[in-house]
């Protein structure tokens, strides 16, 4: 699976994106990503501080939605950006990553995320993987 993410037109939507996986690691990884591309400028986030995180649900979907939603808490409550996501361990009701990334920086700001909706979020099973669709609210 050559693309890791890509964003969708959704006159409904601020920001609608597809994320895909070979796995589980893959596509929380790539979720989380795509998620951070529009918070901040990805390469310039530095990884001066790592920290492991975890998160449960009670289903696949439930786990991806919490997973992005407390990534967004971290930005809020600790003031950190990060890009890089290593997945320790996933199934459909836990999730256990390491967040590799540095306080927020003015200059590396992008967008201010409100929250992760549930318009169009949907995770599939496909025959290279997993797909999942997810819809971002932009603070205004």
């Amino acid at each position: 699976m050559l693309e890791r993410y890509k964003f969708i037109e959704d006159p409904s939507a601020d920001v609608l994106y597809n994320a895909y996986g070979n796995d589980l690691k893959e596509l929380f990884s790539n979720t989380a990503e795509a998620m951070f591309s529009v918070i901040c400028d990805l390469d310039k986030v530095e990884h001066k501080k790592e920290e492991v995180f975890k998160i449960s649900g009670e289903d696949l979907d439930t786990t991806l939605f919490n997973w992005l939603a407390g990534l967004l808490a971290i930005i809020e409550t600790e003031g950190m950006f990060f890009s890089k996501f290593e997945i320790i361990e996933v199934d459909e009701g836990h999730i256990k990553a390491r967040l590799y990334g540095e306080p927020i920086r003015e200059e590396i700001k992008k967008e201010e995320i409100a929250a992760v909706t549930n318009y169009k979020f949907d995770v599939i099973k496909t025959d290279d993987g997993y797909e999942a669709t997810v819809s971002i609210d932009l603070k205004r």
